[in-house]
């Protein structure tokens, strides 16, 4: 493991982003982190430790940032806490520092992405438009017309109404659902108001990325499936109001916006 470390300074000199004297008064002032730590001068990295400079990513010359699509078993935290037992990160023990974009809840399985590029975790995050997610979700009580309308057009929760999605029946107790959202366990917390409880959920898509690989193992994204992802989410990285759905709320969503967003407040309103 020695051998592998390199001096901080000679590490970001060989990526091209500065000389190494320029590095050395870049680390000085503060501006670089190891693994989101602060370090000193003459610390040493290996090619696992995640380095940044004014919290921007860097890598070597060459080096290609790692994208993988991971069937997450169930009983799996999505959590880069190597405390936290069952983390995914010690569940895949990949040679290199890598973490997970968004989150499945433990509860859940499927297809969640892995990577060390710390830029397109944010340009997916804010692609609220083109960011589809596909769960098949297997519920305790037989599913209803009046169920996959309700689900939908929208439910009441976490002091909001969920945007209107794709839910289509696929048996007696499962159903098929496309969401543009990622609130807190969602899907199960939709269930729960209609009166359904959850006994399985499976994130089949994220985007363009289909599931296609067994549970507990992971592959690689091809050159044509990053660039394709790459340009479903850059019309709405730009800025987070590009981000933000055109229309505008609802009097029933309104009721649920909090009363702190300048945005929903009208002259007289609280």
């Amino acid at each position: 493991m020695e051998e592998n470390l390199k001096r901080l300074n000679k590490f970001i000199g060989e990526t091209g982003f500065c000389s190494r004297r320029e590095a050395d008064k870049i680390i000085e002032e503060g501006r670089v982190t190891i693994n989101g730590i602060i370090p000193e001068l003459g610390t040493k990295v290996s090619p696992e430790d995640e380095v940044r400079i004014d919290g921007k990513l860097i890598r070597e010359k060459n080096e290609k940032p790692v994208y993988l699509a991971f069937n997450k078993p169930v009983g799996i935290e999505c959590t880069t806490n190597l405390d936290v037992h069952n983390n995914i990160v010690d569940y895949i023990n990949y040679p290199k520092r890598i973490f997970p974009i968004g989150r499945l809840d433990k509860a859940s399985e499927g297809l969640i992405f892995m990577t060390n590029d710390g830029d397109i975790v944010n340009k997916i995050l804010r692609a609220r438009n083109n960011h589809e997610k596909e769960y098949t979700v297997t519920v305790n009580k037989p599913i209803t017309d009046r169920f996959i309308e309700r689900m939908g057009n929208g439910v009441p929760i976490l002091e909001t109404i969920t945007r209107k999605c794709k839910v289509e029946q696929i048996s007696k107790y499962t159903f098929k659902i496309i969401l543009t959202q990622g609130l807190n366990r969602q899907i199960r917390r939709m269930c729960e108001y209609l009166g359904s409880e959850v006994t399985a959920l499976k994130r089949i898509r994220i985007i363009n990325i289909s599931l296609d690989v067994p549970v507990g193992r992971y592959r690689d994204l091809t050159d044509a499936e990053i660039k394709e992802l790459n340009q479903l989410i850059e019309p709405s990285s730009k800025t987070e109001e590009a981000s933000l759905p055109k229309t505008e709320p609802t009097k029933r969503r309104t009721e649920f916006i909090k009363r702190d967003d300048p945005r929903y407040k009208k002259k007289g309103d609280y």
